[in-house]
């Protein structure tokens, strides 16, 4: 027990020693009553008509009700209501958005098959020159169809948005309780972290446009979706309702 506690420790430190080389220059804690409204946006809807089920045939409608701010945290709830299901996704658009540094949040994942919790950025060109173009960051997917596994991927023009530059990593334990999903990006590579191990690194021998869109800024996304082509098209009815618990987010440069 006592070479665990030191393992334990040993890690927390190593964190600890990767968040001080930077600043802290932006976090959310979610302490209001509601939304910082300078900070974040909703997505509203179904997506259509540009982009219907969300481009991914998902199958929940976004609201501005499905979420509450309560004890510090950001509680997002996927609701079943007459054969509808509605969630909540927020965006910092057009407000904050980053290049390079360490993006974290501590979150508690909902469960149920059907289920796709996610933390994730877009290159805020998007309405320039459009997806995936703008490239994508998914630093947490996680999908109850495949319970214990984190999903973390890269999408870019290369790949044709296809999730090809992706890696699941399994987690015995990663439903229970809060966890911290990390990603550290800098010019030359992204890597990304769950509970301060590392999953996952990206890094192209070739940067062009096409294969690393990942110079310029991206902003961040917070959502709860259901069904669709990654959740998956079978829901399973009788979960709903269930939770996406967000603690905080930070950003460090």
């Amino acid at each position: 027990m006592k070479k665990i506690l030191i393992v334990l420790v040993l890690i927390s430190s190593l964190n600890y020693a990767q968040t001080q080389k930077r600043k802290l220059v932006w976090e959310e804690n979610f302490d209001s009553k509601t939304l910082n409204r300078d900070s974040w946006n909703f997505d509203i809807g179904n997506g259509c008509p540009d982009l219907c089920g969300w481009g991914n045939n998902e199958r929940q409608i976004y609201t501005e009700t499905n979420h509450t701010l309560k004890d510090g945290n950001l509680i997002i709830q996927a609701k079943l209501e007459n054969e509808v299901f509605t969630s909540t996704k927020i965006t910092t658009k057009g407000k904050k958005q980053f290049q390079y540094g360490r993006f974290e949040a501590r979150a508690k994942l909902p469960v149920g098959h059907g289920l796709w919790p996610a933390f994730w950025m877009l290159g805020s060109n998007i309405s320039t020159i459009g997806w995936p173009k703008c490239g994508e960051i998914d630093i947490l997917e996680y999908i109850g169809r495949e319970p214990h596994m984190v999903f973390t991927s890269l999408h870019t023009q290369d790949s044709h948005g296809e999730t090809i530059n992706t890696k699941k990593t399994k987690f015995e334990n990663i439903e229970e309780g809060y966890h911290i999903y990390a990603m550290d990006w800098t010019k030359d590579k992204i890597e990304f972290f769950v509970d301060s191990k590392l999953v996952y690194t990206f890094q192209p021998s070739v940067k062009n446009d096409d294969t690393w869109p990942f110079n310029q800024p991206f902003y961040l996304i917070v959502n709860l979706a259901v069904g669709g082509n990654f959740g998956g098209p079978e829901v399973d009815k009788s979960v709903f309702p269930q939770q996406f618990n967000i603690d905080y987010i930070k950003v460090y440069q």
